[in-house]
C-alpha cells in the first residue's frame, strides 16, 4: 500500500523528517518497505533560479544569438549566451545555473556546464518551458509577469510540491489502516506517546453537507446479510472534466491514474477514508431503482475492462430496476453504467459488503481491485455515510454538482463498537513493563477507542468498528503495545530458562537424520502450505473446512501430502525442471468423530530421469521406476532400524499400483505409481512415483535398542528362483512369511521380481509370482543338497498352505 506524506500532512502537523516518520510507522506495525521521493516536475527544478536580465545585445559572431548579462543573486551578473528570439533587457527569467541537471520534456536529461559559444563565455542557460519539463512550449524563453528577487528558486515561483511516498507492507489484519486517515491515527498516537502530549488530528469536515428535498432514491436489498449497510445519493448538474492539479497530484503520488473529476473523487475518498464508492450514470439505470441481489448461474456481465464474464450464483450484484447487472458488488463496475464525458447526473453508492462474499467474487473473476482489497479485510460500516457526504461536498466543489434528493441509508441492524474488558495487571504482564493507567488511557484515546466503566483493576474499552480483528483482551493489549513502541520496552537484566530433556527417541533428531540421509541421496526438501483445494478431494466427508478470505480456493486443511507434492511437480515442470526428487515432513488433518485429528507424515516424490543427462545415452536416458522409489523407501526404514514388516498391495484410490508395508494393522508406508486420475486433477503430464510414510507409526515401532552392525558374510550366497501359480487373492506377503519359516535361518532374502497374469495359460483367477530366494550361512559354504532340501520344503509348505503350484 502506498501512503503520501503530503496527504498525511492534511490531517496532522508533522515537523519531523520523512525518515523519522517511516520509523514511527514501522514501530506501530505499519512496516515501511520503501520510501520514494516524488516530484511534480522531474528534478524539482533544483538549481534553477530567477534571473534579471540587466544587459542584452547581439552576439558579435552569430546573428541569431544574444549576449546577455543576468543578475542571479550572486556578487556579479553572469554572462549567458541565449538563442531565444524574445530575450530582452529588464526581463525576469528562469536561469539554470552551472551544474544544474535539466529534464526536458520528451528528451534525456543533461547538465549545464560553463563554456564558450562562438567564442563568448556562457555561464548558465535561460530556459524555455519544455527545457524545464513544465510543458511542450519552445517558442521562446519563459518571461515572468512580475518582478522577483534575483536568485529566488523557480520551484518557489511555481509552488512545486515535493512528496515522499511510503510503501507499506500492510498485513491482512490491519483493516483500520487501509487508508490515509487510518495511518494518520496511528501516527498521531505514536507521536502523542513520544512527546507525552496530545497530538490532534484534523478530520475532514462535512458539516456543510445538505440533503435535497426530493425523496430518497429507491433501493431494494434482497441479500441484507451480504450487504449489511447500503447508502447512496443522487447528484445532478455535474460537469465531467479533468480534475484540478492538487487532486491529480494526490492520486499520481500513490500510483492511481486520474480519469475525470467524478471518478477521481471516488478514488480520493477511497484512499482517504478506506470506504469504496461507486458512481452510476443515472441515465443508464433502468426505472430509477437499484436492486442488490444475486443472479442466476451463468448470467452474462460486461465489466468496465470490456470483458464479458459469466456470473456465479454466489456473486452479489448491483442491478437496475429491470434486474440487469450494473456492478459486481464491492469489486468492479459494469461497462454499461459507468460515468462518461456526457454524464450529468449520478447515483453515488457507498456500502458495506460482507468480506467473504467480496473475496470469493474477486478471486473467482480474477479482479483484484483496490475496493475489493479493502472490503475483504473488513471495511468500517459506520464510515459509509460520512464518506458519502465527503464525496458529495467534493463533487459540489469540483464538478458543480447539487444533491438532488434525500440521503438513502439502508442499515437495518446497526453494528456497534465492540466492548472488551481489559485488566491493568494483564497489560503489565504481557508487555513486560508497568505503563500506568494514565498512559494506557491516553494511548487508547489517541486511537479513537473510548473507555467505559473504568474501575480500580480493570476497564471496558469500546473497540471501533474499523478494527475487525480486535475482539479479545489480548488484542487490545497488542494495540496498546504497538503504539507504546516495542523499542520502549526495556530488556530484562536477567533471563531465566528451564531445563528441557529431549524425549527418547527424539523426533526432531530423527527427522534431521532422515532428512540428511535423503539429501545425501539427491533429494530436495520441500515445504508446502497446510492448506489445499477441496476440489482435489471431491466426495470426502472428513475434510477440515476453513474460511480463508485471503485465498478462497485454498479452503481445506490438507488431508494428505500427495496434492502438495503434485502441485510442486507441476510448478517445477512449468519452469523446465523435470527431474525431481523431493521429500517433505508435514501433517495431515481430518475429522474424526466429533473432533479433529492431526498425523505426522513423510512423503517422497520421484519423477523424470533416474540420472542426469550424459553423453553416454544409457547413463541418463532411463526414467525413474517403481523400484527406484522402493529402494529409497527401504533405505529410510533400514536407517531407522525397522524390519520384520509385511507387505500387501496398496489401496488403489491414490495409486495405480504399489505396496503397503505394515506391522499388523499399523501401516508404515504406502508407495507406488500415482493414479492417472490424481495426475489429471493436478494437471501433471508425466508419471510420478510417491511414498507416504506414517511418521507417527514409524516412531512407535522403532527398535528399543541401538542398531547393531554385523560383519559381512565370508561365505558365498546361493540364489534359487521359483515361478509359483497362485490364486489371485494370494499376496506376496503370505509367500514371504511362510517361506521365511520354512527356510529357517538359511534364507536371508526373498524378493518378488515378476507378476504374470494370463487366464488362457494359467486359468481363471490365477496369477504367477516369480520369486527369488537368497541363501547364506554365517559359518560354512552351503551345499547344493542343503539348498535343494530347503527349496523342496518351501514348495511343499506353499502348496499346502496357499495352493501354490510350481511352474515347470
Amino acid at each position: 500500500m502506498k501512503v503520501s506524506l503530503n496527504w498525511l500532512r492534511e490531517y496532522i502537523d508533522l515537523d519531523i523528517s520523512p525518515e523519522r516518520i517511516g520509523e514511527l510507522l514501522t514501530g506501530t506495525g505499519l512496516e515501511v518497505e520503501g520510501m520514494e521521493k516524488v516530484e511534480s516536475v522531474p528534478g524539482g527544478l533544483e538549481g534553477v533560479v530567477v534571473g534579471h536580465v540587466v544587459e542584452c545585445g547581439k552576439h558579435p559572431n552569430a546573428d541569431r544569438l544574444s549576449l546577455t548579462r543576468v543578475d542571479i543573486g550572486t556578487d556579479e551578473p553572469v554572462s549567458i549566451v541565449c538563442g531565444a528570439p524574445n530575450v530582452a533587457a529588464g526581463q525576469y527569467v528562469p536561469v539554470a545555473t552551472v551544474g544544474t541537471t535539466l529534464h526536458p520534456t520528451g528528451n534525456e536529461a543533461f547538465t549545464i556546464k560553463k563554456g564558450k559559444i562562438r567564442g563568448e563565455v556562457s555561464e548558465g542557460m535561460i530556459c524555455a518551458e519544455d527545457e524545464l519539463g513544465l510543458g511542450t512550449g519552445h517558442d521562446g524563453i519563459i518571461v515572468f509577469d512580475k518582478a522577483y528577487t534575483p536568485g529566488t528558486p523557480v520551484a518557489d515561483v511555481y509552488e512545486l510540491e515535493t512528496d515522499y511516498v511510503y510503501e507499506i507492507g500492510l498485513t491482512p489484519n490491519r483493516s483500520d489502516a487501509t487508508n490515509h486517515l487510518g495511518v494518520a491515527f496511528d501516527l498521531a498516537a505514536a507521536l502523542s506517546v513520544e512527546r507525552n502530549e496530545e497530538v490532534r488530528l484534523r478530520q475532514p469536515e462535512v458539516t456543510a453537507f445538505r440533503e435535497g428535498s426530493a425523496p430518497a432514491f429507491d433501493a431494494q436489498i434482497k441479500d441484507p446479510a451480504e450487504a449489511p449497510r447500503y447508502a447512496g445519493l443522487v447528484i445532478d448538474n455535474l460537469r465531467v472534466e479533468a480534475s484540478p492539479d492538487w487532486l491529480r497530484a494526490r492520486l499520481h503520488a500513490i500510483g492511481v491514474r486520474p480519469i475525470n473529476n467524478v471518478v477521481d473523487v471516488t478514488n480520493y475518498v477511497l484512499h482517504e477514508m478506506g470506504q469504496p464508492l461507486h458512481a452510476f450514470d443515472l441515465d443508464k439505470v433502468a426505472d430509477d431503482r437499484i436492486i442488490v441481489r444475486k443472479l442466476p448461474e451463468g448470467t452474462p456481465f460486461r465489466s468496465l475492462d470490456g470483458v464479458e464474464r459469466k456470473l456465479s450464483a454466489d456473486d452479489l450484484m448491483i442491478c437496475d430496476g429491470k434486474e440487469q447487472p450494473l456492478c459486481l458488488a464491492g469489486v468492479f463496475g459494469g461497462a454499461d453504467s459507468g460515468v462518461s464525458d456526457r454524464t450529468t447526473r449520478i447515483f453515488l453508492e457507498s456500502a458495506h459488503f460482507e468480506a467473504g462474499t467480496v473475496r470469493r467474487s474477486s478471486m473467482r473473476h480474477n479482479l483484484r481491485t483496490d475496493a475489493a482489497r479493502i472490503f475483504e479485510k473488513g471495511s468500517d460500516p459506520n464510515v459509509v455515510v460520512y464518506a458519502l457526504q465527503r464525496a458529495a461536498l467534493l463533487l459540489q466543489e469540483l464538478a458543480g454538482g447539487t444533491v438532488a434528493g434525500q440521503l438513502l441509508d439502508r442499515y437495518p441492524d446497526p453494528i456497534e463498537p465492540r466492548p472488551v474488558e481489559v485488566r491493568y495487571r494483564r497489560i503489565d504482564e504481557l508487555i513486560g513493563v508497568e505503563l500506568g493507567k494514565e498512559t494506557v488511557h491516553n494511548i487508547l484515546r489517541s486511537m479513537n477507542m473510548e473507555i467505559h466503566a473504568a474501575g480500580q483493576d480493570r476497564f471496558t474499552v469500546a473497540v471501533p468498528t474499523n478494527k475487525v480483528d480486535v475482539t479479545r483482551e489480548v488484542d487490545v493489549i497488542e494495540e496498546i503495545l504497538r503504539v507504546y513502541g516495542f523499542n520502549n520496552v526495556p530488556e530484562p537484566a536477567t533471563i531465566t530458562t528451564a531445563m528441557v530433556v529431549a524425549p527418547r527417541p527424539d523426533p526432531s533428531a530423527l527427522r534431521e537424520l532422515i532428512g540428511d540421509l535423503l539429501a545425501a541421496n539427491g533429494y530436495l526438501e520441500m515445504m508446502a502450505l497446510s492448506l489445499a483445494e477441496s476440489r482435489y478431494y471431491a466426495g470426502r466427508k472428513d475434510l477440515v473446512v476453513i474460511n480463508n478470505t485471503s485465498n478462497v480456493h485454498l479452503d481445506v486443511l490438507r488431508p494428505d501430502l500427495l496434492y502438495s507434492a503434485l502441485d510442486a511437480v507441476r510448478h517445477n515442470q512449468n519452469f523446465s525442471q523435470r527431474d525431481l526428487r523431493l521429500f517433505e515432513f508435514g501433517r495431515n488433518y481430518y475429522l474424526e468423530g466429533d473432533g479433529y485429528r492431526e498425523t505426522n507424515h513423510l512423503s517422497l516424490t520421484l519423477t523424470g530421469r533416474r540420472q542426469r543427462e550424459s553423453w553416454h545415452a544409457a547413463a541418463g536416458g532411463e526414467g525413474v521406476t517403481f523400484y527406484t522409489l522402493k529402494a529409497a523407501v527401504e533405505l529410510v526404514l533400514q536407517r531407522l532400524g525397522i524390519d520384520n514388516y509385511r507387505s500387501t498391495e496398496v489401496p488403489a484410490d491414490a495409486f495405480a499400483f504399489g505396496l503397503r508395508y505394515h506391522k499388523g494393522p499399523m501401516e508404515l508406508v504406502d508407495f507406488g505409481a500415482v493414479a492417472g486420475a490424481a495426475l489429471e486433477r493436478a494437471d501433471v503430464k508425466t508419471a510420478v512415483y510417491y511414498a507416504d510414510f506414517n511418521w507417527d507409526h514409524l516412531m512407535r515401532v522403532l527398535p528399543s535398542q541401538s542398531i547393531q552392525v554385523a560383519t559381512p558374510g565370508k561365505y558365498p550366497t546361493v540364489r534359487r528362483d521359483l515361478a509359483l501359480v497362485v490364486d489371485g487373492s494370494v499376496a506376496f506377503a503370505d509367500i514371504e512369511r511362510l517361506a521365511s519359516k520354512a527356510g529357517k535361518k538359511l534364507i536371508t532374502e526373498i524378493n518378488l521380481f515378476d507378476v504374470y497374469r494370463n487366464e488362457q495359460q494359467l486359468g481363471a483367477g490365477k496369477k504367477s509370482y516369480a520369486v527369488s530366494f537368497v541363501f547364506e550361512s554365517s559359518d560354512r559354504t552351503l551345499q547344493d543338497k542343503e539348498v535343494d532340501k530347503v527349496m523342496a520344503d518351501v514348495a511343499n509348505v506353499l502348496g499346502k498352505q496357499l495352493g501354490a503350484e510350481v511352474r515347470r
